[in-house]
């Protein structure tokens, strides 16, 4: 292993303690251009720079599209002209670091994977696709939504023959795929059918868990718990007709399997 791979690795994770993620992403993307498979906490360390220089911008344009719905209704139209150039600013940032991700996914990590474990964390990371898609419309929403259905899927299918159903990416994976069922296609019944499945499968083996990644595991099976119990009740108060769920509200980890001070529910 070279000298400039493992400088890498360390300033990853000086970047990460001092708060500067996007010097983390520079330097995990140096790593992944390596096209080796990644360590365990390589991967992680990769994981979590993109989510946190994604979430911070995925929090913004929740809260400026909020202000700019609240203005048009008011009828403040120069100032909802002034929010979506705004909001077009960080859509424009959002699209750069997803397609960043994804690219180094299709040319670097997915084509070096190994294990059944790294396929199917690289293929959950089909999530970039989905925060493509909450924000985007038209073909480019329906492309984005398409791949990120793939993604998922190819996740899904090994996942199923390589990880147990207590595994925390396996959990994890179900739990985002369900979020994308709900929040972006509109199927909040398959959204809760794979959501109870993956806890109910999970809760079988739940005495197969092992010590290290119990914490992980049950914190993710929680979260599948707390969408269920949203969504079932979502469904039954009356909704105004070709309503949408409001993006955000649902619960995804930060990262999965990633050590568990990491393991955070989104907003």
């Amino acid at each position: 292993m070279s000298t400039s791979y493992e400088n890498s690795v360390y300033l990853a994770k000086l970047a990460e303690q001092a708060e500067r993620y996007e010097e983390m992403v520079e330097n995990m993307k140096a790593v992944a251009s390596s096209n080796q498979e990644l360590s365990v906490e390589e991967r992680n360390l990769l994981s979590v720079a993109y989510k946190n220089v994604i979430g911070a911008r995925r929090a913004s344009w929740r809260i400026v599209t909020s202000i700019e719905q609240k203005e048009e209704s008011k009828g403040n139209d120069s100032q909802a002209g002034l929010i979506k150039t705004y909001r077009n600013q960080i859509e424009v940032e959002l699209s750069n670091i997803c397609k960043d991700i994804l690219e180094v996914l299709d040319k670097h990590l997915i084509p070096s994977a190994q294990t059944g474990e790294s396929k199917v964390f690289y293929h959950k990371m089909g999530d970039y696709h989905r925060y493509l898609a909450e924000f985007a419309s038209g073909d480019t929403r329906k492309s984005s939504s398409e791949k990120s259905l793939e993604a998922y899927q190819a996740a899904t299918d090994v996942a199923a023959t390589e990880l147990a159903p207590t595994h925390p990416i396996r959990l994890g994976l179900a739990l985002n795929f369900s979020v994308f069922y709900y929040e972006i296609l509109n199927s909040p019944d398959k959204a809760c059918h794979l959501a109870k499945a993956a806890f109910d499968d999970a809760i079988a083996e739940l005495d197969t868990l092992s010590e290290e990644s119990y914490k992980d595991s049950t914190l993710i099976m929680q979260l599948l718990r707390d969408n269920l119990t949203l969504w079932t009740s979502s469904e039954a108060e009356p909704q105004p007709e070709g309503s949408a769920p409001a993006a955000g509200d649902s619960k995804e980890p930060e990262t999965s399997a990633a050590p568990a001070e990491e393991q955070k529910a989104a907003e």
